[in-house]
Formats: C-alpha cells, structure tokens, sequence
C-alpha cells in the first residue's frame, strides 16, 4: 500500500482551510454583509462600485433639481405676473385711445401705466436666492435698468443671451433659462420699449396717439405667454425627469444592497457543516497523535 508521505501536512493544511473558512463565515453572520474586502470577490465588489457611482449621479441629479424647481417656478409665477400686468395696460391703453378721455384722465392713465412698466420691470429683475433669472449667465446683477430722463423712457439689457441647461441622468437636455432680452426686449415684441411708448403717448394728454402702441403691446403679450409655455415645459421634463432619477435610484440601492447582503439560511448552513468539517479533522489529528501512522495503517 502506498503512504501519502504528505498525509499529516496535508491534514494540518485543510484544518487550517476550514478554519479560515469559519472566520470568514461568522464574520458575514455578524456583520451582515457577503464580503468585506475586494480580494473575497472581486467581481460583487466592482459591481458595487459602479452601483454606488450610479446611485451618487442619481442623487446628485435630483439634489440639484430640486433646487432649480424652485428657480423654473419663480420664473413661471414672473412671467404669469407679467401677462396679468400686460393685460391691465391693454385695458388702460385701449380705454385711453377711444377718444372721450380728458386730458387730465389721459395724463391719469399715463401715471398708471408707468407704475405697470415698473412692475413689470421688477418682474423682469426677478431674483431667485442670490440669482438673477432673466439675466442668462449674468445672474449676479439686475439684468434691467430704466433711463426714464429721455421721452419716452429706454431699458437697457445687462444680461447676456446664453440658455443654462441641465443634463438628465437619461442623458436628457433640460432648459432651465430664457435670456431676458427675447422676453421683455425682443425686437417687434419689446414689451418694455412698447410701454414705455405708451406712458410717453398718454403723458401729454394727447387721444388717439396710443392706438398702434396698444396693437403692438397686444403682440408682445402674446410673445411672453409663448414663452412662458417653454418654461412651464421646461418644468415639466424636469419634474420627470427627477422622479425617474429618485426611482432608479431605489431600484439600484436595493439592488446595492442585495449584492451586499449575506445570505443568512446559506451562511448558517455553510457554516455549520465547516465546523463539523473541523471537529472531525481534529478529532483525525488527535487520534494520530496517539498511535503512529504505520500501526493505523497495520491495523
């Protein structure tokens, strides 16, 4: 009969394996987790890195939503109040050209509509926590100021034309901006050049002389509601898009969690038949201290 001449090494060698093995396996009980370090699984591991790397862009994404909600709204809730200002100088300007007004209620309607051309003018210079939103890129100062020392009054636009965009985790463009020069100072629809024409037409108690202005106020009242549907979009793609970020989320942390969570029922299992593995390899090791290998093999 041939002798492992590696026969007690060898045994030594699994003792030591199980015992590992037991290490390994409590450790999973207690801590709760398949693995704890990369060398265990390398696969599970790379797989969690990028699970956590989705998970943070997905987190990032609705963090930063979530306060440009807040800036599309404010620009919306603006441009609504500007349609509401708009529509009452409509009414003021078209009772003024009718022609039974006296100068002085004409002088009257003048006075009223210069307070709608600056309102809407602080609308224009809307101010969402430190940012202008009507400036483009330049949301660090007023994007309108008025010259009211020539007549009639002129604006002149500080800002610049670029459209801020935000990226969706979908790969998606969101336009979080419109430039306030093609809202309130667009050419053929210049809703603050038009009243200020109409403050300066009624300021001199002259009917009749608002009668084109009010047409073309008309124009760009209807120019800013366009817009604002680019906004009201605008909020719209982004409210999806950020439940959509929120959901995936989820999806990927419970599958995160799944790829690192012990299997309990597995573990206990596994765990119980490596400890009896070791009782019996100790219990063989025992035995062979006591008689030598040959007589084992004699007997």
């Amino acid at each position: 009969m041939r002798v492992d001449p590696f026969y007690l090494s060898n045994l030594s060698a699994s003792l030591d394996q199980t015992q590992a093995t037991q290490e390994q396996l409590s450790q999973e009980l207690s801590s709760g987790l398949s693995f704890s370090q990369i060398g265990q699984n390398p696969t599970a591991a790379a797989q969690n890195v990028q699970l956590l790397n989705q998970i943070g862009r997905d987190d990032s994404f609705t963090q930063t939503a979530s306060l440009t909600q807040g800036m599309l709204q404010v620009t919306d809730s603006a441009l609504g109040s500007v349609v509401t200002q708009l529509n009452q100088a409509i009414s003021l300007a078209t009772e003024a050209d009718n022609g039974t007004l006296s100068a002085s209620d004409l002088h009257s309607i003048s006075n009223q509509l210069a307070g709608i051309r600056d309102e809407v003018l602080s609308l224009a210079n809307t101010n969402y926590q430190g940012v202008f939103v009507f400036g483009g890129s330049q949301t660090g100062n007023a994007p309108f100021t008025l010259n009211s020392g020539t007549s009639p009054a002129t604006v002149t636009y500080n800002g610049d034309q670029d459209v801020n965009t935000l990226i969706a985790p979908t790969g998606q463009s969101i336009q979080l901006n419109i430039p306030g020069d093609q809202i309130f100072t667009q050419a053929g629809v210049n809703v603050l050049g038009t009243l200020n024409n109409l403050v300066a037409d009624f300021a001199t108690g002259g009917s009749g002389s608002g009668v084109q202005d009010t047409t073309s106020l008309t124009a760009a009242l209807n120019y800013v509601s366009q817009q604002r549907v680019t906004i009201d979009n605008s909020v719209t793609r982004l409210n999806d898009a950020s439940s959509a970020a929120t959901e995936e989320s989820t999806q990927l942390t419970q599958a995160q969690t799944n790829l690192m969570q012990a299997d309990v029922a597995s573990v206990s299992t596994q765990l119980s038949l490596t400890q009896s593995q070791q009782s019996a390899l100790i219990e063989i090791i025992a035995s062979l201290g006591q008689e030598s290998l040959f007589d084992k093999l004699q007997a």
